[in-house]
């Protein structure tokens, strides 16, 4: 454990940026309200966006860099992958950010061709607070499945003691948050236990929502980061810069390898690069082979139409994040990995062909 710890306490050292759950449904509220005026009375020279929180700690870093260097304005709103989506169908955004590739229903009602441009790899931590217990647990798929499914209540269930010799858990009913919105964290999340859990798989199933057996749940990642900070003996699943800007403790977990893995951007790297993208750059790479892979990461997409009366502006844009705002300033201390360099390569192909 106190490896682990040094290791969180580094990570942490490296990451900039507090995210304030508690300050989420204003910021929300008031970012709606501000990507519906864009819309309106935006100029060629502004783009909106709206959409996954899980990229949003790295998105606030990469817009005013990129607007310094092209003098283009882009209003991000950070509403969760599902409202992104929504917003994109329905021409209230230029581009949407999400977690999980558009489905066929929602490919069906955008009613033109998109297309998907990875912009980072990231990984969902585990996270949970459980006084007198430090960070670094052991979970497995399964354990993690049974938790929220509700079967698994208690933190000193043998299911869960016996992963993590040595730490005294409390005999405390434990608190499940979960997202309330439409989010690709939650599709990343359930793909998993949906690939690591029968049960889980038959029952619950997967996607940017699905019906909680049990829990609570939070508006964004930072709304379940607040529940994970207010609740004692709680657990849930967030964005990993999220449970370390918010000093919340997250566990290894199993791999398909059988090795424990903390999360971390190399894990991450290490999950992303054992997976083949398939030529519309769509996939999901959670549960990986990579036997230093962390299990439960993705990435996360911009999705834009092929066609687009901001073309020339969203192609700048576009460009930047797939090559300048891949560099290690902005993706390490936030905890991302870059994308893999042969995805880029493409990324570029489909960039070039907006039109």
């Amino acid at each position: 454990m106190t490896a682990a710890f040094g290791k969180r306490r580094c990570t942490q050292c490296a990451a900039k940026r507090t995210i304030s759950p508690r300050s989420a449904t204003w910021a929300t509220l008031i970012g709606l309200a501000a990507l519906a005026l864009a819309s309106t009375t935006g100029s060629a020279q502004q783009l909106t966006g709206a959409g996954s929180t899980f990229v949003n700690p790295i998105m606030t870093k990469w817009i005013p860099d990129f607007e310094t260097a092209d003098h283009i304005t882009v209003n991000y709103q950070a509403i969760g992958s599902g409202g992104g989506i929504t917003a994109l169908i329905n021409h209230t955004a230029d581009f949407a950010g999400s977690d999980v590739p558009m489905n066929s229903q929602e490919l069906a009602e955008a009613k033109a061709a998109v297309i998907h441009l990875p912009d980072v790899v990231g990984a969902v931590a585990i996270a949970y607070e459980v006084p007198g217990v430090g960070p670094g647990i052991h979970l497995t798929g399964p354990v993690i499945a049974d938790i929220f499914l509700g079967k698994i209540t208690r933190w000193n269930d043998p299911l869960i003691t016996k992963l993590s010799p040595g730490t005294k858990f409390p005999d405390a009913q434990i608190f499940v948050a979960h997202r309330s919105d439409g989010s690709g964290t939650t599709a990343i999340f359930t793909n998993y236990l949906s690939k690591v859990s029968p049960d889980w798989k038959n029952t619950v199933g997967e996607g940017k929502s699905v019906h909680w057996p049990t829990g609570l749940g939070g508006k964004g990642s930072a709304g379940v980061a607040g529940l994970l900070s207010t609740h004692p003996d709680s657990i849930g699943y967030v964005e990993l810069a999220y449970a370390v800007q918010n000093d919340i403790p997250y566990a290894f977990v199993e791999n398909s390898r059988g090795k424990f893995i903390y999360p971390s951007v190399e894990s991450a790297a290490a999950a992303a690069a054992s997976v083949k993208v398939p030529e519309n750059l769509q996939v999901m790479i959670t549960d990986s082979r990579a036997p230093e892979g962390y299990p439960i990461t993705g990435y996360s997409y911009l999705i834009v139409y092929e066609q687009s009366d901001k073309s020339a502006d969203l192609k700048k844009f576009l460009s930047w994040v797939t090559s300048t705002g891949q560099d290690n300033q902005y993706t390490a201390p936030l905890l991302y990995a870059p994308v893999p360099d042969s995805v880029r390569k493409r990324e570029a192909a489909a960039i070039d062909g907006l039109k």
